[in-house]
Formats: C-alpha cells, sequence, structure tokens
C-alpha cells in the first residue's frame, strides 16, 4: 500500500494541514499508519465529509403574516 504525508492530502483534498491532522487524530480517515511523529494516509483515501458544513442550503425568505379567519389584514 502507498502512503502520502498529511502535506500532500491537504494539498489533494484542498483543505489545511491542520484540518487532515484533526481527520486522523478522530479516526476519521481509514488506514492510517504512523511512522514515529508523522502520519502515513493511503493515497486511495477518500476526503471525510466536514461535520460543520450543511448538506442543504435553505432559501431565505420573507415570513408569511399569519391569518386569522373573520379578521381584516393588517397592511405591511
Amino acid at each position: 500500500m502507498e502512503y502520502i504525508t498529511v502535506q500532500e492530502a491537504a494539498k489533494k483534498w484542498k483543505i489545511s494541514e491542520r484540518l487532515v491532522q484533526k481527520y486522523c487524530a478522530q479516526g476519521r480517515i481509514d488506514g492510517i499508519r504512523k511512522f514515529g511523529k508523522s502520519r502515513g494516509i493511503p493515497s486511495s483515501a477518500v476526503k471525510p465529509q466536514d461535520p460543520r458544513k450543511k448538506k442543504e442550503r435553505f432559501q431565505h425568505s420573507q415570513p408569511q403574516p399569519e391569518v386569522f379567519p373573520g379578521f381584516m389584514p393588517m397592511p405591511i
């Protein structure tokens, strides 16, 4: 199995080296090996999903006024 460094993984995935290190420490990347103080990441490893980012984007819309039957609506 071929391994890449944290720096190479950061360039490959277009994220910071520190974020790759955090993913390694959290066990979110499969197949990591430690070589002394450095880590080897399998070259076939996929980038983990970032939990800080939402999958769906909500559209901002103006809140709709409440409607009560029998009452005259107020102008906005």
